[in-house]
């Protein structure tokens, strides 16, 4: 993706748009806490861990600022509604305040709608006033669907759409969030998660209205914002990870 045309940022300000990824299944305990620790660190607005992590995090970013959110129905969305429901209330239990669910995908591009909107809103439900961030899985939907899904997590009472998983094999792309940008009023907001691996995609999509980012290339992206910050060309490097 190109350079944007104003590259001069502060990494405090990058930060607080910041949920950083800790979400593949073979992550181990220690690998788990280098990232916690990482985040804590860096001062970024949150971590989005695995449910079974959730505790064990809010415990260990305790006093850091940095919040503690999860995944719902993850990475599939296929798990039914009671499930759905379950899982935000075990995570609430546990500490998480907001939570990244996953929506029914083949009932959308069924054009099931109102299947769709109902498994949203039971999440939002039990979420009991917690941001729920609703994720359509952008790289397997056209872009009528990708509003469709939009819309119904607005009529939900989601707080935000969000664009990938990251295990899709496709993530954000700037069509798709503008799009997703437009389908949705101004009280709903926009994540972009899957492939934002450094500053300047970051930058380029922020500019079309994203306001939260999901990566696991938080250090690689504020690194690189603090560099230019001190006036530095910055590295403009992009991280390999999947998410």
């Amino acid at each position: 993706m190109p350079e944007t045309a104003d590259p001069i940022v502060t990494a405090a300000e990058i930060a607080a748009l910041i949920d950083h990824a800790i979400l593949k299944p073979d992550l181990t305990r220690a690998e788990v806490d280098a990232d916690l620790d990482m985040a804590a660190r860096y001062g970024i607005f949150s971590v989005c861990v695995r449910p079974s992590d959730v505790a064990h995090a809010v415990r260990r970013l305790s006093g850091s600022g940095v919040a503690v959110g999860t995944v719902i129905g993850f990475p599939h969305g296929t798990t039914t509604t009671q499930a759905k429901a379950a899982e935000t209330v075990q995570a609430l239990a546990d500490g998480a305040v907001e939570f990244d669910m996953v929506l029914n995908i083949g009932r959308l591009r069924s054009g099931l709608i109102g299947d769709v909107e109902a498994d949203i809103a039971a999440v939002v439900e039990a979420a009991a006033g917690h941001v729920v961030k609703v994720i359509l899985e952008t790289a397997l939907l056209d872009e009528e669907q990708i509003a469709a899904g939009s819309q119904a997590a607005e009529r939900a009472g989601a707080a935000f759409v969000k664009t990938s998983t990251g295990f899709a094999g496709g993530g954000a792309t700037v069509d798709h969030l503008r799009l997703m940008r437009a389908s949705v009023g101004p009280r709903v907001q926009v994540k972009a998660s899957g492939g934002v691996r450094d500053l300047d995609t970051l930058l380029a999509m922020r500019e079309v209205g994203v306001s939260r980012f999901g990566t696991s290339a938080t250090a690689t992206i504020l690194d690189d914002a603090a560099a230019r910050e001190a006036g530095g060309p910055g590295t403009g490097a992009s991280d390999t990870s999947s998410y």
